[in-house]
């Protein structure tokens, strides 16, 4: 079995310091507890390799780097050598961390590959005739159990196992390779969407009637209405009738008990 993992150049969220996603090493770890016998690499596409050369002490004996200017899409570069390669299996983590964050670089590989995808898997072991049992999350502690033969595009959920410790030797024997490979051509994505002006929303008046007419809309809109409008309007009045007054609103709208009817 082939398999290719996708790397990132992830940033550390309080140093900025290239790091290798967390996300990306526990794909790694499904990568490795598949086939002892497997044939797994990394492939990365961007402007320098030592961003991922932390993936060669997580598993990894081989990493594919193609040099991709800064801000520049890698989907054509990493499509090309995908389609030379031809895996069994693509594992990605769900996004990067710290950089480019948008997800949709798995996605629009399996486009461009008319390969199937399968999100949020947490388990991965080999099944019979070839196939692959994937487990992916449903969300909530629910999973669902998926047998899929043939190549397949895997995005890793944070639920998957841990990834695994970090050796310093195996990543001084792990080698980072550049390859220079033509860009296969991808028509970019259209975005079926309307830019407009923003204009503020109406505030929903709570309490208002659904069906009545503009002016008992207005009335609720103004407190004219309800246990607002039930009220009395008193002009300089008295401290006892105006604290009789406050302690009547008060039990009508429940915030203080009415008295208890004396006992006969």
């Amino acid at each position: 079995m082939r398999i290719a993992v996708l790397l990132s150049a992830g940033l550390h969220p309080v140093s900025g310091a290239p790091v290798l996603p967390r996300v990306e090493a526990q794909a790694i770890r499904l990568a490795a507890g598949l086939a002892a016998s497997s044939e797994i690499f990394g492939l990365h596409a961007g402007p320098e390799a030592a961003a991922v050369a932390e993936a060669l002490g997580q598993g990894l004996d081989r990493i594919e780097h193609f040099a991709v200017a800064a801000g520049e899409d890698p989907v054509p570069a990493l499509v090309a050598r995908l389609a030379e390669r031809a895996p069994d299996l693509i594992l990605a983590g769900r996004r990067s961390q710290g950089g480019d964050e948008s997800g949709l670089v798995p996605y629009a590989l399996a486009r461009a590959l008319a390969m199937p995808l399968l999100p949020d898997v947490v388990a991965a072991a080999a099944a019979e005739d070839g196939a692959l049992r994937l487990d992916q999350s449903l969300g909530r502690g629910a999973l669902r159990r998926v047998l899929v033969r043939g190549p397949v595009v895997v995005t890793c959920h944070p639920d998957a196992p841990a990834p695994l410790a970090y050796a310093y030797g195996r990543a001084r024997r792990g080698r980072v390779e550049t390859v220079a490979i033509a860009p296969v051509a991808t028509p970019a994505p259209t975005l079926a969407a309307e830019q407009r002006p923003y204009r503020r929303r109406p505030r929903i008046v709570k309490g208002a009637p659904a069906g009545g007419s503009a002016a008992e809309r207005l009335k609720a809109a103004t407190g004219e209405s309800g246990p607002a409008g039930s009220g009395r309007l008193l002009i300089q009045p008295d401290p006892e009738d105006a604290a009789r007054e406050i302690l009547t609103y008060l039990r009508q709208i429940g915030v203080v008990a009415a008295p208890a009817e004396p006992k006969t």
